[in-house]
């Protein structure tokens, strides 16, 4: 076989090889939209801002929705789609999914509004929330990082795929290096996601079990500092008759995005069980040592795992769609 032969069969075999897979999908970009609408990101910021501005409560909120849907099925939006849309359950219909907060869903939907009208079809939701994500972190004063974009919306979302996909507030530390290596991450990774816990609440009934139902004198939680406990134990009373009754993360600095949350946990004041167990394992303590100490170490960490997060099952090409309501599957 001549050398002219073999080069022209090496291309068409390369071609073939290589079609499908770019008819597939493609690599995320930074600038993945600068013919198709170049203002993306600062229509989204807009948005973020002016909502944030109005409800506090959007950033921690998003941040903790981004998280459950990239670690479902990847970011693809899945999540965002509602109960009361769908021919099924969708994930947001899962019992852990319940209590995330309208307003993060409230702030996607907003931004993909003035998307709509900007640049229409264009852009996905699930790179609506990434960004949403990323500029409320910001805002809170965290860091700020690129964010690669290109991601499609699912075609589908069922609750059933929530199961044993996410973390539960009272998880111990080993069980959830475990599940966050199944998805790629390292315990470092997991204590610097961990971490955006520096900001929101969490209802009485998730760490609850922690206030009354111990085998001490006062009913709490040893690990727990007893005047944190107490003064939960007051707030929490009554929190069976009123399940929305809630505590900030940090008490600290709650609407800071800072190392404080790290500090808190040596202290005892670590709200969730999920939380105290960083530091009392040994392979995650050192982690929450090393961010306690230093502000700089853990927001360049949690900048690059939060660009990680959301390369997570990433749908791109014909793998996803573009939906046009991200509450409605197309």
């Amino acid at each position: 076989m001549g050398a002219l032969l073999r080069c022209l069969l090496l291309i068409l075999f390369v071609g073939v090889v290589a079609v499908p897979r770019a008819m597939a999908g493609g690599r995320l970009s930074t600038n993945y939209y600068r013919h198709s609408c170049p203002r993306v990101e600062q229509i989204v910021a807009d948005v973020v801002a002016a909502k944030q501005r109005v409800n506090p409560s959007t950033a921690a909120g998003t941040l903790r929705l981004f998280f459950h849907d990239c670690f479902v099925g990847g970011c693809d939006a899945s999540v965002l789609v509602s109960p009361l849309t769908a021919d099924r359950f969708p994930e947001r219909a899962a019992e852990i999914n319940l209590s995330l907060p309208g307003d993060s869903f409230d702030v996607v939907a907003r931004a993909k509004a003035a998307l709509e009208v900007a640049c229409p079809s264009a852009v996905s939701c699930a790179d609506i929330l990434a960004l949403a994500a990323r500029d409320l972190v910001g805002i809170l004063g965290g860091p700020r990082f690129p964010v690669s974009l290109g991601r499609r919306d699912a075609r589908r979302s069922d609750a059933r795929d929530v199961e044993g996909n996410l973390p539960l507030t009272n998880m111990s530390a080993r069980a959830m290096t475990v599940l966050f290596a199944r998805k790629g991450f390292t315990p470092q990774e997991l204590v610097a996601l961990a971490g955006a816990h520096t900001v929101g609440f969490s209802h009485c009934g998730e760490f609850a079990h922690r206030l009354y139902n111990f085998k001490t004198a006062d009913g709490y939680d040893p690990s727990l500092d007893p005047t944190f406990a107490r003064a939960l134990q007051s707030s929490c009373a009554n929190y069976k008759n009123d399940p929305t009754i809630s505590i900030f993360n940090d008490i600290m600095t709650p609407g800071k995005f800072d190392e404080l949350y790290f500090k808190n946990l040596p202290r005892g004041l670590g709200l969730l069980a999920s939380d105290a167990a960083l530091w009392e394992y040994p392979v995650t303590r050192v982690f929450v040592q090393r961010y306690a100490d230093n502000q700089t170490a853990f927001f360049d960490d949690f900048a690059r795992v939060m660009q990680k997060l959301g390369t997570v099952g990433v749908k791109t090409g014909r793998q996803g769609v573009v939906r046009r309501h991200c509450d409605v599957l197309n």
